[in-house]
């Protein structure tokens, strides 16, 4: 367990700092109850090939089986609750912003805690899984909570279309303006979080680099070893909703 007296330095870091930047990965939503994509044998990657589900090709093969697995991902996430992580992360933008500290929060995951949690700064790398986008036009909207009752679902858009997920799947790039806000964050980051990622998935995954490089102050909270995890300031082999809430608590001191 990281020394109080450690947690007491970064949490003074985040007050003084030019832009405190965090990236979060599965593992902080895992607390929620929302299974991870790599590591144990729970993780979905462990149980389901990504490749018939994830792809764009696995969608034009298959759309039902695609849009049902993501149907069910989606009230799975809906079932859920921002945990105590995600709620610490909400007073960590809250405090440090109104000492003039710009903050940036880039999650990987899909699942929209973050906004429910109450953070405002969010930026989403993968898209959203409760976000639906039209195949002919392009548009997307927030379906009602309810389990769709075809699959794929019709578009509301055009009668041609049909509907996926607005998630970026393996083979698609990243949302532009999010990678340009991101690029411009990491311009004037000098304190970073990695936050429950695997820190194999880029671009994410290099963010960690660029303020190591610079000489900034760099986080890890993962309860396992990450590639990064050798290479950052300060490791905190805890959970998240465990480790987040003792730096909210210094900070506030």
């Amino acid at each position: 367990m990281m020394r109080e007296s450690t947690i007491q330095t970064i949490a003074d870091a985040c007050l003084t700092a030019r832009h405190v930047v965090v990236v979060t990965g599965a593992g902080l939503s895992a607390e929620s109850g929302l299974s991870t994509f790599r590591g144990p044998r729970e993780a979905l990657w462990s149980r389901y090939d990504p490749m018939r589900l994830a792809t764009p090709e696995a969608f034009e093969q298959d759309p039902a089986l695609v849009t049902r697995w993501y149907d069910w991902r989606r009230q799975a996430g809906l079932q859920a609750r921002p945990n105590a992580g995600h709620l610490a992360l909400v007073c960590l933008e809250r405090i440090v912003t109104a000492s003039g500290v710009g903050f940036t929060l880039l999650t990987q995951n899909v699942d929209r805690l973050h906004h429910r949690a109450g953070s405002v700064n969010v930026y989403e790398l993968h898209g959203s899984i409760h976000e639906w986008r039209c195949t002919v036009t392009g548009q997307s909207f927030e379906p009602p909570p309810q389990p769709f009752q075809e699959f794929p679902p019709r578009s509301p858009f055009d009668p041609r279309g049909r509907l996926r997920p607005a998630v970026v799947w393996f083979g698609e790039p990243l949302p532009a303006e999010v990678l340009r806000v991101a690029a411009e964050a990491m311009e004037s980051c000098d304190v970073f979080f990695s936050i429950g990622t695997s820190s194999v998935v880029y671009p994410a995954a290099g963010f960690a680099e660029q303020v190591i490089a610079r000489g900034g102050l760099t986080i890890e909270v993962n309860p396992n070893e990450t590639p990064i995890s050798g290479r950052v300031n300060h490791a905190a082999r805890e959970s998240s909703g465990s480790w987040l809430p003792r730096l909210i608590a210094h900070i506030s001191l």
